[in-house]
């Protein structure tokens, strides 16, 4: 198969791999399995590969990995990882499916994600999986490649209740002409500010500044973690 070609997989058991990309559409026009099943026992091994990421981390207490964990294992994050890996490339989608766009639907991108990661653990075993997240998942998350969170300030909210302090946004600057305002916000936790944003709005710069506190969370800032104890 020429995705794990790509992937550098050496499958023991092809099929499992053909069933983790067959969507219930294709299984019902030629009678073979879906990858419904293999979905359900990769939702479990990426929770735990995940859960053991940020545990070993050493960065968040019990709190923030919960929070963190449901950011980076739901719908939207599976979907940018099955899009990076071209996952999506490879689904077997019923002809009615596939011309309704099947191939880029989120939910089920999102779900082959889970189904492969199944397949991967059934025929290769854990640490072969634990090899394939660290090395393809992890930079990912690490290089913040792409965003996962739909509502920064929302997120932010959790962490500062996590740590029990003040949450503030404060404005800073506000310039350029009338039809091209350019906002400036820091956003201030126990009086220190941990992040700022920049925007056409007033509103986006706040999401920004709080997505700016959040990546400093995220990579262990110092700063952040003295005063979040």
């Amino acid at each position: 198969m020429e995705l794990l070609d790509k992937l550098k997989i050496k499958p023991n058991d092809i099929n499992l791999y053909e069933t983790a990309l067959s969507h219930t559409s294709y299984s019902n026009e030629h009678g073979v399995k879906s990858y419904e099943r293999l979905e359900f026992l990769g939702d479990a091994v990426l929770e735990l590969l995940m859960s053991d990421y940020l545990y070993k981390s050493n960065k968040y207490n019990e709190g923030e990995m919960t929070k963190i964990r449901a950011h980076y294992v739901c719908e939207t994050a599976n979907y940018e990882y099955s899009v990076k890996l071209g996952l999506n490339k490879y689904l077997k989608l019923g002809k009615g499916e596939e011309e309704n766009g099947g191939r880029y639907r989120k939910a089920i991108v999102s779900d082959i994600f889970e189904s492969f990661l199944g397949a991967l653990y059934l025929d290769q075993g854990l640490e072969v999986v634990k090899q394939f997240f660290n090395k393809h998942i992890v930079p990912i998350i690490e290089n913040h490649e792409v965003d996962f969170f739909d509502d920064y300030k929302s997120a932010l909210q959790e962490f500062v209740q996590t740590g029990k302090r003040s949450l503030e946004y404060k404005l800073i600057s506000e310039t350029g002409p009338s039809h091209n305002r350019k906002f400036t916000v820091e956003v201030i936790i126990g009086g220190i500010v941990y992040g700022t944003g920049e925007a056409h709005s007033k509103k986006a710069a706040e999401q920004n500044a709080a997505k700016d506190a959040l990546k400093k969370a995220q990579k262990g800032d110092l700063l952040w973690e003295e005063h979040m104890k």
